[in-house]
Order: structure tokens, then C-alpha cells, then sequence
């Protein structure tokens, strides 16, 4: 059974940063850093929307939104996906979802529907 545990989470103003983790459960040794991994956020009224994501290559990807502003990155030995955001904007509100999957996966998805694993979700908070 897979778990997903997000941390990081709080209130900030316009500018500055915050920096999310999430500890994945129930892979094997190994088998973690060949699958999808990624973040998704979902803002109150609004779909929820991929914003970064890595697969087996390692290169992250990233929506449009975000590029630039934030880092994805996996550590495959603790099985912790990170997410760095930098220069935030209030339409980064949101609440956080970490989420992954068990098919191999070459370079990241955005696509919501290749996604069974979900965390619990950590809210982000930005002020002007």
C-alpha cells in the first residue's frame, strides 16, 4: 500500500518562499525513482492543476505557471519528493498534493488521471 506524507506548508507573503516535502511508503528499494512522482495544487472554486512533476530521466517538469519560480526534485534513497517555491504570487494559494504512481514513467506527468496515489494535501498561504 502506498503512502504519500506532505509537509511544509504555511502562510508567507508576496516574494518569499517555502519549501514542501513528501515521504513516500510502500516501494520497494529501488523501485520509487522509476515511477511518476509529482505535485498538484487546487485552489478553493478551481480544478485541481499539475505543477511539477519527475519521472525515471530525473528532469523535472513544470506548468507554465510556475516555471521559473519553482523546483521539483527526488531524493530516490529516502523516497521524498521535494517541491522549492520561490518568488510567490497569491494565485500560489492553494492546497498541495503530492501524489505518484506504480507505472514506469520516462519523463513526468501532468495528467491528473496517471495518478492513483494522493497525499492528504498541505496548504499554502500567500499574502500581498
Amino acid at each position: 500500500q502506498v503512502q504519500l506524507v506532505e509537509s511544509g506548508g504555511g502562510s508567507v507573503q508576496a516574494g518569499e518562499s517555502l519549501k514542501l516535502s513528501c515521504v513516500a511508503s510502500g516501494y520497494a528499494d529501488g523501485e520509487y525513482s522509476d515511477y511518476c512522482r509529482a505535485w498538484f495544487r487546487q485552489a478553493p472554486g478551481k480544478e485541481r492543476e499539475g505543477v511539477a512533476s519527475i519521472g525515471a530521466n530525473g528532469l523535472p517538469i513544470y506548468a507554465d505557471s510556475v516555471k521559473g519560480r519553482f523546483t521539483a526534485s527526488s531524493d530516490s534513497g529516502n523516497r521524498t519528493l521535494y517541491l522549492e517555491m520561490n518568488n510567490m504570487e497569491p494565485g500560489d494559494s492553494a492546497i498541495y498534493y503530492c501524489t505518484a504512481n506504480r507505472l514506469y514513467c520516462h519523463g513526468g506527468s501532468l495528467w491528473i488521471r496517471d495518478y492513483p496515489f494522493w497525499g492528504q494535501g498541505t496548504q499554502v498561504t500567500v499574502s500581498s
